[in-house]
């Protein structure tokens, strides 16, 4: 019997108008139409202190810590939209990876990353479209044991790209948007058949 996947999506921004949370949505979209079973989140949701090893050791994993952790688990896939900041990773993406990859008792090191799959996009100002940034996004999830998809997409000058709907202005882009989450679905499915 298919699975449905089941897919974690989400911007690498805090940001209320953030680009990449418009950008990742179009990416739910084709997912979803693809099959995929989509939970949407805002890393806004669960505020995160900086990561710490005393703290860690003091307090523990911190609430929302353990509330990510949880649906990574319950996870096959990360649709992520990962701003570039400074040419490299946005640090509550950044921070979110870290205490997520926390280890806890009975669990197997890296269990919330080992395994899943991913597909990355972003957006930006900027005339690179934050490429530099999913350079390193791409190296980190790699080291975790996330298999990335070598499909992904930069929107550059994206204060110009997007309808007041949240939709990209160019239709080609559009459609290569949803296309990330129509084939995320498809490589999971295939993995997990």
């Amino acid at each position: 019997m298919a699975i449905v996947p089941k897919i974690l999506a989400f911007a690498g921004s805090t940001r209320t108008d953030s680009y990449n949370k418009r950008l990742v949505k179009i990416a739910v979209a084709g997912a979803q139409a693809a099959g995929g079973e989509v939970t949407l989140i805002d890393l806004r949701d669960f505020p995160l202190p900086l990561f710490d090893g005393d703290l860690e050791a003091r307090d523990g994993l911190p609430a929302n810590g353990r509330k990510l952790k949880d649906l990574f688990l319950e996870h096959h896939g990360l649709l992520i939209s990962a701003p570039e900041y400074n040419s490299s990773i946005a640090g509550v993406l950044k921070n979110t990876i870290d205490w997520v990859s926390r280890p806890v008792p009975g669990e197997a090191p890296l269990a919330c990353f080992d395994g899943k799959v991913a597909c990355l996009m972003s957006a930006s100002p900027g005339a690179l479209g934050g490429l530099r940034g999913l350079v390193h996004v791409r190296a980190i999830l790699q080291n975790i044991k996330v298999i990335v998809l070598p499909d992904q997409i930069a929107i550059p000058k994206a204060a110009e790209g997007f309808n007041p709907d949240g939709s990209l202005k160019d239709p080609k882009q559009h459609a290569a948007v949803e296309g990330l989450g129509t084939k995320l679905v498809q490589v999971i499915s295939k993995l997990r058949s």
